[in-house]
């Protein structure tokens, strides 16, 4: 089954194409990882997925979920920490992003999300740590925290941007233990990523993306030498200020 579709999308920032006739599938219960050189759309792609831009062609289409069903965690840098919150409540706005429950979470959060987000906290290592502000925290335990956040979504669908960068390597293995977690538990994982090794290792599917996609299928496949050196070569002859892009349709659930 067929958890979300690609539907020949095109993308663009400041309407100059960013993304271009991008065409494909993410399989339901599939892990796959989203390659490619700096400036190839690959962040961009994330965002259309999760409706923070719409397409000026194409379409993403949903089959097995519904997008309000995903959990999606953008770069780090892209989140302010300097906001004062602890770290129980930052996890426990997962628990408010599942579906329908917003009007609950403003009514206060029962006891038992409160065991749930104490229980996903010490599955990333950080128990004990409930009462502390985001502020005082180390990149990777910030980031532990924010995959605590998905664990209590408990989403079908979980979408990550660069989740790995500029985090140690013991934190590092440990989230990745919790994406083969999701793996076994049969959700859809889809990741921005720059490591070729933890790309084979823990993702079946990759996705080369440099601007247009180069290769789509089995991370062995995909992850070849003339496919990384096409993928280079496309995105140094990438014309930035290629033709306007008139956005015809939108994006759809």
């Amino acid at each position: 089954m067929t958890a979300l579709a690609l539907e020949n999308l095109t993308l663009s920032y400041q309407r100059h194409p960013v993304v271009h006739h991008v065409s494909g599938t993410f399989r339901l219960g599939s892990s796959t990882a989203i390659v490619g050189p700096n400036g190839a759309g690959k962040s961009t792609l994330l965002k259309a997925i999760v409706g923070l831009i719409s397409p000026d062609h194409g379409r993403v289409s949903f089959d097995g979920i519904a997008r309000g069903q995903l959990a999606y965690l953008p770069q780090q840098a892209n989140i302010e920490r300097q906001f004062p919150i602890s770290v129980l409540d930052t996890i426990l706005l997962g628990a408010a992003n599942e579906a329908g429950r917003w009007q609950r979470w403003f009514g206060g959060t029962s006891h038992a999300d409160r065991e749930r987000a104490a229980s996903a906290l010490g599955r990333v290592g950080l128990a004990g740590f409930e009462d502390r502000p985001v502020s005082a925290l180390s990149s990777g335990q910030f980031q532990r925290v924010l995959f605590a956040r998905i664990l209590l979504q408990d989403a079908p669908l979980i979408l990550l941007d660069e989740p790995f960068t500029a985090i140690d390597a013991r934190t590092t293995n440990d989230l990745l233990q919790i994406v083969e977690h999701w793996k076994l538990e049969g959700r859809t994982v889809i990741a921005v990523l720059h490591d070729f090794d933890q790309v084979r290792q823990h993702f079946e599917q990759t996705l080369l993306l440099a601007k247009e996609c180069v290769a789509w299928g089995s991370s062995g496949e995909v992850l070849t030498r003339d496919n990384l050196l096409r993928a280079n070569g496309m995105a140094e002859n990438w014309v930035p200020d290629a033709a306007v892009c008139h956005r015809d349709e939108e994006i759809t659930a």
